[in-house]
């Protein structure tokens, strides 16, 4: 018998993993990657070193609509035939239908989450008014009647003389909130804050038809149209997603920004600082982390109980630190000044510190992995919203109801607190942290340019106009694990501030700004040209303006229409020397937000790629034909260098169309020059 041949397998020898500091160019970051790959845990850094994305999902056109697909249709140079697209679904989809309708959802899911988001603040904004609920007041009574004007709320009312007088507070607020309320399920008619765009802009929608009737309605309509066999028009297509994209930046997220500023306080500047570093050894640690601002103003209230702050230190630790992480972490930042402990990368990260009690989410951005990782530790997850469930031994749900909001945050405060002694491995907590000043609504900006008497963003235009600021870029938007965590965003906007453009930046992108030392008036001397620090030191902000959380990219909206109606640089928000930028995205909010950006008349950038490279029809119509139509457009960028160049480029090129594009020369008047100008 011949003697049997053994054969050995060939195993390719595994890659390594690429060394963490070429994974962030967070000092804090970088430090917790290092230690969580010592203790074999594997964070969203490894996980996409190891897992690719889909080559043809990447391009868009891979379509999961019915149970005859997936239909995947990859663009080679064997799918053009005598210059005619070949590729077809099952159905006979064509790989621009695909592709568009792929965009469609995102945008569908995207104005759902922000807009969801938007409905549960109005439903607790109409218990408060109605004074059903115990925990919520009004705060801002100033905000809530000027918003009244624009839901067509009388705020006063005629005495039995014919005098008149001023209308209660609370009948205000239960007809705004009952008003606001409606524009989720309105049938018909038309969005009512969506009047609030520039005139020009607002007659623009009208005329195209595409002004969101209502907000639920219009995402509805986009799941019809893309389910198989219904629209097949890409044109058609992203005419629907532009109303629900316009229903969500116009709508559910500007109506939640509204309501929470009411609820909870409009915010103006406040310092804190940023990073992992701002954790404590000593204290029990709790990080917020979510959206929903409704659960974490209770949970901050909570910690502050002399109760609990009494059984925390009968516990032995020192006080209770809270801290957040993702947009719950800038909305408690802009009101109560609380640290943020990091953005959407860094949720494992914390956990890895060993320092955390309890990590309490509500919804979106939510990594199911940090169950994991807090088994490797004490750490609790605590889940709050129905919405939202991880299933895990070290995650517990507490749900949160608005009626019960205090006593719900107690609960969490106490779990953390009992969790304290039970830290079994050491406590490593990186010392990176840096002060920041945030809370830069556009209230609070027009404050900032004129006080209390002459508040106006007059002295922005004319900054604008005379050159010393070349023009406005918003920078917002997700981390992405494919990118250098926070590389993109900081680069290109130490780029744009280098050249004179001032920065509005909310959500991750904000956070990335606060760790890199960004959001401090001093950081102008040196970081910026010479005409943005100058204005940043003559009236005290940073170059970098954080506006709070990824729904708060409406006060952007709201900036850019103020200073349209300022006056001195043009009808639009198309005509403004503006581009917006989302280097790290990675959601489908932010195709959402991106979307409502564009139709607003604004250039708007995404960093890598946008999923529709497979359907180079519906990319020209996005990266081109959209210009024709609202005076704003699609682009991409592979790098941060190339992206501040193209923003750029289009802020000079609407400078030179305004006829500001050569700056002023500078004139220092002595009297008698000064005396001739009045008496000309």
């Amino acid at each position: 018998m011949a003697e049997e041949k053994k054969v050995t397998a060939k195993v390719s020898p595994k890659k390594q993993p690429k060394a963490a500091k070429e994974l962030s160019i967070d000092e804090a970051a970088i430090e917790t990657i290092e230690r969580a790959r010592e203790l074999n845990i594997d964070t969203i850094f490894d996980r996409a070193e190891e897992m690719k994305p889909c080559n043809i999902g990447i391009q868009g056109t891979c379509c999961k609509n019915c149970a005859q697909g997936p239909c995947r249709l990859p663009l080679t140079p064997k799918s053009i035939v005598d210059g005619k697209d070949t590729r077809k679904g099952l159905c006979g989809a064509t790989a621009n239908t695909i592709a568009a309708r792929n965009f469609a959802r995102m945008v569908a899911a995207g104005a759902a989450a922000h807009s969801d988001h938007g409905r549960a603040v109005a439903e607790t904004f109409l218990a408060a008014a109605r004074g059903e609920v115990k925990d919520y007041q009004i705060k801002d009574e100033q905000k809530l009647l000027e918003i009244a004007a624009d839901f067509g709320v009388d705020t006063t009312v005629e005495g039995e003389n014919g005098e008149i007088l001023d209308r209660d507070i609370q009948e205000i607020a239960i007809e705004v909130a009952e008003k606001a309320l409606a524009q989720w399920g309105q049938q018909e008619g038309e969005l009512i804050t969506a009047k609030r765009a520039p005139k020009q802009r607002y007659e623009l929608w009208k005329k195209l038809g595409v002004v969101p009737r209502g907000i639920d309605r219009e995402i509805v309509e986009i799941m019809h149209r893309t389910h198989i066999g219904v629209d097949q028009d890409y044109e058609n297509i992203i005419l629907q997603c532009t109303r629900a994209a316009i229903a969500d930046g116009w709508g559910g997220s500007m109506i939640a920004t509204d309501l929470q500023d009411i609820l909870f306080g409009c915010p103006f500047p406040v310092r804190s600082n940023a990073n992992l570093g701002v954790l404590k050894e000593d204290h029990v640690n709790i990080i917020v982390h979510g959206h929903e601002p409704l659960l974490s103003e209770m949970v901050v209230a909570a910690a502050n109980d002399p109760e609990m702050q009494k059984l925390a230190k009968e516990k032995g630790a020192k006080g209770i630190q809270i801290s957040g992480i993702c947009c719950t972490a800038n909305e408690v930042l802009m009101r109560h000044g609380i640290p943020l402990a990091g953005n959407f990368l860094q949720q494992e990260l914390a956990i890895v510190t060993g320092a955390v009690d309890v990590m309490v989410v509500d919804v979106q951005c939510i990594m199911e992995n940090i169950a994991n990782v807090a088994d490797c530790f004490h750490t609790k997850i605590v889940t709050t919203n129905p919405r939202a469930k991880i299933r895990s031994g070290h995650c517990v749900h507490i749900e949160f109801d608005e009626h019960t909001a205090y006593e719900d945050a107690l609960k969490i405060v106490r779990l953390a607190i009992e969790n304290f002694p039970n830290r079994e491995k050491p406590v490593i907590i990186p010392d990176a942290k840096h002060d920041l000043v945030a809370g830069f609504s556009y209230e609070a900006i027009n404050y900032h340019l004129g006080g209390t008497f002459r508040g106006s963003y007059t002295p922005l235009n004319d900054n604008i106009i005379n050159g010393r600021i070349r023009g406005i870029a918003g920078v917002v938007g997700c981390n992405n694990a494919r990118t250098m965590h926070d590389n993109f965003h900081i680069e290109l906007i130490k780029e744009l501030i280098k050249k004179d453009v001032i920065v509005l930046t909310t959500g991750c992108s904000a956070i990335a700004c606060a760790k890199a030392g960004l959001l401090t008036p001093e950081s102008a001397k040196v970081f910026c040209g010479p005409g943005l620090a100058e204005v940043c030191e003559a009236v005290g902000i940073p170059p970098v303006l954080h506006m709070g959380s990824c729904v708060d990219n409406s006060r952007i909206l709201m900036a850019a229409t103020e200073v349209v109606k300022t006056g001195g640089l043009g009808n639009d928000i198309s005509d403004l020397p503006a581009a917006g930028a989302a280097p790290e995205w990675m959601s489908e909010k932010a195709i959402s937000i991106g979307h409502y950006f564009v139709v607003s008349g604004v250039y708007t950038v995404f960093g890598g790629h946008l999923p529709v490279d497979g359907a180079p029809e519906f990319k020209e119509y996005l990266f081109k034909g959209l210009e024709k139509i609202y005076g704003g457009m699609w682009d991409v960028a592979k790098d941060p260098e190339e992206m501040a160049q193209k923003m750029i480029a289009h802020i000079d090129k609407k400078r030179k169309e305004l006829g500001i594009d050569k700056a002023r020369e500078r004139i220092l008047f002595d009297m008698a020059a000064r005396r001739e100008m009045e008496t000309i």
